[in-house]
C-alpha cells in the first residue's frame, strides 16, 4: 500500500467517530498496537525533542524500505506516533520524503491537541522525515 492509501484509510477510520472523546479512545487503542522499540534503542539519541512526554523512535533500512519502531511514556502520545508509523513505516525513503501530512489535518488531530502536544506531533513528523533523508543519502 502507498503512503497516500494508508493515510486515506486512517482518515476513513476517524470519520466513523462522532465526537473527539471517541477519537481519543481510538488513538489510545492504536497506541497499544504500536511496533515497540527494543530496549537498546531507548536512548537519548532516539528521543524526539520538543515533545511534552518521552517518545523514542528507531528506524532501520530493511531492503529498500524504512521500518520504524517507537514507544512513549504517555498513552495518547503512543497512539499519535502509532498513526505516523502506520503511515510511513515499510515505505521507501523517497516516498516518505515526498509524502504530505495533510491527513493529520483531515482527521482534525492538530486542532484537538494542546499546543505542546501539537508541537510534539510536528517534531515526530520531522524526526521520521530526517531518518528517511538519512537513508536516502546513503543510497
Amino acid at each position: 500500500m502507498s503512503i497516500k492509501e494508508i493515510q486515506d484509510e486512517i482518515v476513513d477510520e476517524f470519520s466513523m467517530f462522532d465526537d473527539w472523546m471517541q477519537r481519543y479512545e481510538y488513538i489510545i487503542e492504536l497506541g497499544k498496537s504500536l511496533p515497540l522499540i527494543e530496549g537498546q534503542y531507548k536512548t537519548e539519541d532516539n528521543i524526539i525533542q520538543g515533545c511534552q512526554s518521552k517518545v523514542w523512535v528507531h528506524a532501520e533500512l530493511q531492503g529498500d524500505k524504512v521500518v520504524f519502531t517507537a514507544d512513549s511514556d504517555a498513552i495518547l502520545t503512543k497512539g499519535i506516533i502509532a498513526i505516523l508509523i502506520r503511515a510511513f513505516s515499510n515505505q521507501k525513503a523517497s516516498a516518505i520524503l515526498d509524502a504530505n501530512t495533510d491527513f493529520i489535518d483531515e482527521i482534525g488531530l492538530k486542532e484537538h491537541l494542546s499546543p505542546t502536544r501539537a508541537n510534539g506531533l510536528v517534531s515526530m513528523i520531522k524526526k521520521l522525515k530526517m531518518y528517511a533523508l538519512a537513508f536516502s543519502t546513503k543510497n
